[in-house]
């Protein structure tokens, strides 16, 4: 059956050989089916004209074509409060007050915190806070972000969740890898985690191919589709793009943009003898 990828970059900078190697990836993982790019430009404090046209161009010289109209997240906000609806309705969100400061300060305080992939796990300090409380403090404008309780939307499951990865086989997925992850904030009306789950899903997405950086992600991602009722996609996390000293590139690195690139002489084929 056809597949249905996508590449998702954030213009939020210029894309370097690793996107080049994702992007080519994906399209490949495409061929006879569909291949779509989406905007990951949720961040509007980051997100920039020039780069969004720049990963056209970027894309374009690479010889890589891709169906019309592309997705832009900014242009669907919507669709992420309908998600955040859903899950308020099923009681497995909490608002939390806290700062990133005091957040660190309590995991200080406790010792031998719990780890995720990303550091240590938010210590669940606005999860049992009271109804009265919680209204009080929102009334009164106090900023808050939305919380996954996320062992409260494990047992609403209540069934094992599993996946499967082209390149690592078969998992369980084990939600709680990164705690009670925030999927929303005032500034920031959905998080990636929520975003993308949602993206995949509204554009029938069939087989999400990224870095193994986000490998672990998945676990989650699982949950929010059951909890969401949304389809399984097929995944395949990849090798990322090192340099010399087997750090993944950033695009803080401009020597390595496809842009500085190009200015340089390379070739398309150049890049994908590169990145094969």
């Amino acid at each position: 059956m056809p597949e249905v990828t996508r590449f998702a970059p954030s213009p939020t900078g210029w894309l370097h050989l690793g996107h080049a190697y994702a992007a080519l990836f994906a399209h490949e993982k495409a061929a006879g089916g569909r291949f779509l790019i989406r905007l990951e430009d949720i961040d509007s404090t980051r997100a920039r004209p020039e780069y969004e046209e720049a990963i056209f161009a970027d894309l374009a010289w690479l010889g890589l074509s891709w169906e019309r109209p592309v997705r832009r997240q900014s242009d669907h906000l919507d669709d992420y409060r309908a998600a955040l609806a859903k899950l308020e309705a099923l009681g497995v969100l909490y608002p939390c007050f806290c700062t990133r400061r005091e957040i660190q300060e309590e995991i200080a305080r406790a010792g031998n915190a719990p780890q995720g992939p990303d550091g240590p796990l938010y210590p669940g300090t606005c999860r049992n806070r009271s109804a009265d409380e919680r209204s009080e403090r929102i009334a009164a404008g106090e900023a808050y972000a939305l919380r996954l309780d996320v062992a409260k939307a494990t047992r609403l499951v209540s069934k094992e969740l599993v996946w499967s990865d082209r390149g690592h086989g078969s998992f369980t997925a084990k939600p709680d890898v990164f705690g009670d992850v925030v999927l929303a904030r005032k500034d920031t009306p959905a998080s990636y985690h929520l975003a993308v789950v949602v993206d995949d899903a509204l554009q029938g997405i069939t087989f999400v191919t990224r870095g193994e950086d986000l490998l672990e992600a998945t676990h989650l991602h699982r949950l929010l589709q059951e909890l969401l009722g949304l389809p399984v996609p097929e995944w395949h996390h990849h090798r990322l793009i090192t340099d010399e000293s087997g750090k993944r590139l950033a695009k803080r690195d401009d020597a390595r943009s496809l842009r500085s690139l190009r200015a340089a002489g390379w070739t398309p084929e150049r890049v994908r003898d590169t990145v094969r």
